[in-house]
């Protein structure tokens, strides 16, 4: 038997082929309305919630708060998360440890676990591989086959906090893929992560990154106003971001601050600005002037990020350069971190991740 989920409920069939429900793809209405399909009482989802999301059980069998029964009959129709670990590698540097999961279907992806002084963070994937690419990225070179799951998103977390036997403090869906073209399992994973029974993480504690789709911006900051928005930026003018975010040439720069412009209107919130330092491309003294005439005027926190090695023909910019560019910006009022990249070592940092075959 096979059961599947849509907006009018379950639906179960006979076939002969078996295809499992994966309870982790599920929002917590789901997961009551599915324990109620079974015949069960509601506070079940409560438990199974708790086993799940609190104590990383992935198995039925191991839920003793449920009869044997109940656990026999949920495992034939029902399984918590549909991706394993292959490979861990952590860094001699800084402590990073970065995941390789096999997905169901053979395809892999990669996340990332940063440890801090204080806290730590987990950079999922949102797609294998990713459909932007941006031609210094080494997920955007490797090419796009789908994207993942609720589940598959939602798994790459819970594993790892069961693997590091704590909890995440921040989540930030950074790592393979663009987010804006997989909206409803992000936004289904950010109503998992949020969600008091569920995983419980407070919103302001998730970021989500896009290279800029003025339309998610807009949705993102309408469904999910406490989530933190980070946007890709790279280049201060339409001609440098076509090359180096070809998405540009879809949306380009003025409807990205266009949508920026009505998300800070309407959430408050301030933006993190990405912005990628790739030598004698996008790091001179006049792009600092540029990227100011552009943000002056909106909440925006610069996040200068110095090239990691990933792509060749792509060089990072020298360190007198990178501080340069930073204090153009903060003599002008414009907030600005350069940011002190983790899992280098182990290509765990910002545009390294890459999809295995």
């Amino acid at each position: 038997m096979s059961v599947r989920y849509n907006k009018q409920g379950f639906t179960f069939s006979s076939s002969m082929e078996v295809e499992l429900l994966v309870l982790t793809d599920l929002t917590y209405d789901e997961l009551e309305n599915f324990v109620k399909s079974q015949g069960l009482e509601r506070y079940r989802a409560d438990q199974i919630a708790d086993w799940i999301y609190d104590k990383y059980v992935f198995n039925f069998k191991d839920m003793t708060n449920l009869s044997k029964q109940t656990r026999n009959e949920l495992a034939k129709i029902a399984k918590i998360i549909d991706l394993s670990p292959v490979e861990r590698k952590v860094s001699k540097l800084d402590g990073t440890t970065k995941y390789l999961w096999i997905l169901e279907d053979g395809n892999t992806v990669e996340s990332v676990y940063i440890v801090h002084p204080n806290r730590n963070t987990a950079c999922l994937s949102t797609q294998v591989g990713c459909p932007v690419g941006c031609p210094f990225c080494a997920t955007g070179q490797s090419g796009f086959i789908r994207n993942l799951k609720t589940s598959e998103i939602v798994g790459q977390l819970l594993f790892m906090e069961k693997l590091h036997g704590e909890k995440v403090n921040n989540v930030v869906l950074m790592g393979m893929g663009e987010p804006a073209f997989n909206v409803d399992n992000v936004f289904k994973v950010l109503e998992i992560l949020t969600h008091p029974k569920l995983r419980n993480i407070g919103a302001r504690r998730i970021t989500v990154s896009t290279a800029g789709v003025p339309e998610f911006i807009e949705a993102l900051g309408k469904k999910f106003p406490q989530v933190r928005l980070s946007v890709s930026l790279h280049a201060p003018n339409d001609e440098k971001r076509d090359i180096l975010v070809p998405l540009n040439r879809k949306y380009p720069i003025a409807l990205v601050i266009q949508a920026l412009k009505r998300y800070i209107e309407d959430t408050g919130r301030r933006v993190t600005l990405e912005y990628v330092l790739i030598s004698d491309l996008n790091d001179s003294p006049d792009d600092a002037r540029e990227l100011y005439n552009l943000l002056k005027g909106l909440k925006i926190h610069v996040n200068l990020i110095p090239l990691n090695p990933a792509v060749e023909g792509y060089k990072r910019p020298s360190h007198e350069r990178v501080t340069g560019f930073a204090r153009y910006l903060e003599a002008r009022g414009v907030e600005v971190t350069i940011r002190i990249e983790k899992g280098q070592d182990i290509d765990g940092a910002c545009g390294q991740l890459r999809m295995r075959r």
